[in-house]
């Protein structure tokens, strides 16, 4: 299995990432970057611009968990600053957006756009991080330098916001042909790309909240995925479809929002369980769904709620006419979760029930 899942996603990869970069570009501060940068319409000087405007929206929006675009506003630099100023000023908007990373709350998520509308703490240092990665690339590009950041940066970028990109050898390789500024020898250069921050899907006591690779991984290796579990969690099923996860991921076949959510109670914010499906709709438009909870949070109909949740989420998609589940002919209680779902029993055989619900 891929180790992934020894690095953090925070404020002191914001950092990181941002002391490399100006350590590369301060020495050349005194040249010409009006410059186009790498492959980019922009500048040099405007990539640099663009880094610093990026961090601090991004600590902007986390800071107040904003819920949509109309709080936007963009960083405004005086003429008269230079080039060591501008580097300045990434520093300080790094320094920004490390510090609320770090004193965000574990569920704080705020608006991003792509491609399910938010981001958690771990989503924003990820972004932030691929701004600052990606464009010192462009930046030394059009100054002739060489860079190359560290590969296991590189992989924590990829791991949280690029879980539908088959991992290679080369991170850091892998990074750029994700962002469409590189081919590889087994894939072609792309023309369109975007990064993808995990899905969350609100039920009524529960938050349904996406794994990403990294997250699974941990899950897959026994940790806690990043979670506060209830006692007894998280059970086996759960971490087994985490190591499922992360086999599809290696393989390139991962879709983020077909993949595994955890349950995320409101009250407290522990995880009870686990809920996703087994993979993209299939034949004739259908997805298969399982589940299983923490033995303590049983009997307070979770799972119902949940499976309403996702059943609700996944029908109202234009590539899903039907929800599939199999549950074995002794689990009572899970039978009873989905019929109150609203499945139906429509086939059986020596040891299963086989339920089913159409939109």
């Amino acid at each position: 299995m891929l180790s992934m899942h020894g690095r953090d996603m925070g404020g002191d990869q914001v950092t990181e990432a941002v002391a490399g970069a100006v350590a590369l570009l301060r020495p050349v501060a005194g040249r010409d970057w009006s410059v186009p940068a790498g492959s980019l319409e922009w500048s040099v000087r405007q990539t640099v611009e663009h880094i610093a405007d990026d961090l601090v929206k991004y600590a902007g929006r986390l800071a107040v968990c904003a819920r949509d675009r109309r709080a936007g506003f963009e960083l405004k630099v005086e003429d008269e600053t230079d080039n060591e100023g501008l580097l300045q000023m990434v520093e300080m908007t790094a320094a920004l957006l490390a510090a609320t990373v770090r004193s965000a709350p574990p569920r704080a998520r705020a608006f991003h756009p792509y491609p399910f509308g938010s981001a958690d703490r771990t989503g924003f240092a990820a972004m932030g991080v691929a701004e600052v990665l990606l464009h010192t690339y462009d930046a030394a590009a059009g100054l002739g330098l060489a860079y190359e950041p560290p590969g296991d940066l590189c992989t924590a970028v990829l791991t949280r916001l690029f879980p539908h990109v088959r991992p290679g050898a080369d991170p850091w390789q892998t990074l750029l042909w994700a962002t469409g500024r590189t081919a590889l020898p087994d894939r072609p250069r792309l023309t369109e790309w975007r990064w993808s921050n995990n899905l969350v899907i609100p039920a009524e006591r529960l938050t349904l909240t996406g794994l990403t690779p990294a997250s699974a991984a941990e899950l897959a290796a026994g940790g806690t995925g990043g979670f506060e579990w209830v006692e007894g969690g998280p059970y086996e099923g759960t971490r087994e479809a985490a190591g499922m996860l992360v086999k599809a991921y290696e393989a390139g076949v991962h879709r983020p929002e077909w993949g595994v959510f955890v349950l995320v109670r409101e009250e407290d914010g522990r995880a009870v369980g686990g809920m996703g499906f087994h993979g993209p709709p299939g034949e004739e438009d259908r997805a298969e769904i399982g589940y299983d909870l923490a033995e303590a949070a049983r009997g307070h109909g979770y799972a119902t709620e949940a499976l309403r949740a996702l059943s609700a989420w996944a029908l109202a998609r234009d590539d899903v006419k039907s929800l599939f589940a199999v549950v074995d002919r002794t689990n009572l209680p899970s039978q009873a979760v989905v019929s109150r779902a609203g499945f139906t029993r429509v086939s059986a055989d020596g040891e299963r029930f086989a339920y089913e619900l159409r939109g």
